[in-house]
């Protein structure tokens, strides 16, 4: 063959979910779950307290909720 998946391999791969064990495995479908898996995680941890967007000179810009306890003081 020349080397492409099959039309069934790749609708297997598309199949495919995270799994704990996608950190242990070598091929790269495991490897991109994941890291996709760990960032998603990281962003979502990180997010939810005091988003902020980060500017080009350094400085954190608060972005403020509706309906936050700052605003309704």
């Amino acid at each position: 063959m020349d080397g492409k998946p099959s039309k069934n391999e790749s609708s297997e791969i598309a199949g495919r979910i995270y799994d704990v064990s996608d950190y242990k495995r070598e091929d790269v479908v495991s490897s991109g779950l994941a890291t996709t898996h760990e960032q998603v995680s990281d962003t979502y941890a990180e997010g939810e307290i005091k988003a902020v967007i980060d500017d080009v000179n350094g400085k954190d810009i608060e972005i403020k909720k509706e309906g936050s306890e700052e605003e309704r003081k």
